[in-house]
């Protein structure tokens, strides 16, 4: 019994049962959980994301003294991201 071809009233149905079943709001309780759980993946997701990226930052140090003062200046150089990373951050 193949389930690619539910439809609309399959769909429907299904609805009006779970509605039955649960009642309205333990449902939208459900539904609730469900936009949390969704919210911390993707909360998630970003700080992984986030992290690499730090870990992917290297600080050059120039040690060479100027003229004037012998100070040390410190430069950050960041990766480039590759074209799957730019497109990732566009969805």
């Amino acid at each position: 019994m193949p389930f690619n071809n539910i439809g609309l009233p399959g769909l429907l149905l299904i609805g009006i049962v779970l509605l039955v079943l649960f009642g309205r709001g333990k449902i939208s309780s459900m539904m609730g959980e469900v936009g949390r759980g969704i919210t911390a993946f993707k909360k998630g997701m970003d700080d992984g994301r986030r992290e690499i990226d730090d870990t992917t930052t290297t600080v050059v140090r120039d040690v060479t003294p100027d003229h004037e003062t012998a100070t040390v200046r410190e430069t950050t150089t960041v990766r480039d991201a590759t074209p799957a990373e730019s497109a990732r951050e566009r969805i």
